[in-house]
């Protein structure tokens, strides 16, 4: 399975009638999409954080942008489905890269373990995903 056929099957896009290049770039399109989503859904859940701070909109990105990772594990982490340690297993991660990650020590994780963490995170809240593809129709 390509790495793209999971976003394809929860969008209901056949990528098999997608060339490579087609492929490469409607993932990374539907990527863009689902962080920004998830970033939304953070936002609110800060909402009252950043009215105490009086945050500007661009603060809030700011902020956002760099605890996304951290906020996505720690949402993970809620559910009570992963503990760390589950998280570097399922993302075939260093558990001190997981910790990194979820402490914010680390923002920035390279592509496979984030890629991996935003699959675990669709598998224990696939309602959030659902909403998504409601949003745009599929």
């Amino acid at each position: 399975m390509s790495s793209i056929e999971p976003l394809c099957h929860l969008f209901g896009v056949d990528s098999k009638k997608l060339s490579k290049e087609e492929n490469i770039l409607l993932e990374a399109d539907l990527f863009v999409f689902i962080c920004r989503e998830i970033e939304e859904v953070f936002r609110k859940s800060q909402k009252n954080y950043f009215l105490s701070m009086k945050f500007t909109l661009e603060m809030e990105n700011h902020m956002l942008e760099q605890n996304f990772v951290r906020l996505i594990i720690k949402d993970i982490l809620q559910t009570g489905e992963y503990t760390l340690q589950g998280i570097a297993l399922y993302t075939d991660t260093h558990e001190d890269v997981i910790e990194e990650l979820a402490s914010g020590i680390n923002a920035r994780p390279t592509v496979k373990p984030f890629r991996k963490i935003i699959e675990l995170h669709r598998s224990v809240r696939p309602e959030l995903y659902e909403s998504m593809r409601k949003k745009i129709g599929l």
